[in-house]
């Protein structure tokens, strides 16, 4: 992926261990060691065997020029990357089986800001998140990301083990919100 500067071996195994904390921490915010996240985050997940709906034209080309684009359609798609929501389309991704629920997609969603500070942002909403890998409530701020879109990814995350895993990411970081999470929407920041 040096077309993205993203060294294919140093980068992406950082950005691996980058997703694995943010799956296993839910609602922190991790720096991933390239920009932009959305970039380092599908180079690390997709291969010659994982399908790809969406991602920049930047982004495609270089997955292409190295016979790693496998496009499908946002239905069928292992990894989808979208500009700040999907018109709730995400209740219709890949939500895999009972018998196979990791065949679940992957929503990489590119969003303006990310933040546990909720007090630090200017705009945006608070999440409350909830469940495996959190003690008690943790909140995250975003920007970029409508309320209604959280309903839409809530929806898309039941009935467990079903479900989507749902990545946020900015220039350079990334938010896990696996789908064995609760998520609620706090408040709305003006």
């Amino acid at each position: 992926m040096r077309a993205l500067d993203i060294d294919p071996v140093h980068d992406t195994r950082t950005t691996f261990r980058t997703l694995v904390d943010a799956t296993s921490r839910p609602g922190t915010v991790e720096q991933t060691p390239t920009v932009p996240a959305s970039h380092a985050v599908v180079a690390t997940l997709v291969d010659h065997e994982v399908t790809l709906y969406g991602g920049d034209a930047e982004l495609r080309t270089a997955l292409e020029r190295e016979s790693r684009l496998d496009a499908a359609p946002f239905e069928k798609a292992d990894v989808v990357v979208v500009d700040g929501h999907t018109d709730g389309r995400v209740t219709d991704a890949n939500r895999g089986t009972l018998k196979e629920p990791s065949d679940g997609a992957t929503i990489v969603y590119e969003v303006d800001a990310l933040s546990e500070d909720t007090e630090e942002m200017d705009a945006g909403l608070t999440l409350a998140i909830s469940g495996p890998g959190v003690l008690g409530t943790r909140t995250v701020a975003v920007d970029g990301l409508p309320a209604s879109e959280i309903d839409a990814i809530c929806d898309a995350q039941s009935p467990y083990p079903r479900g989507v895993d749902v990545y946020l990411t900015t220039d350079d970081a990334v938010v896990g919100l696996p789908r064995s999470v609760d998520i609620a929407v706090g408040e709305e920041v003006a």
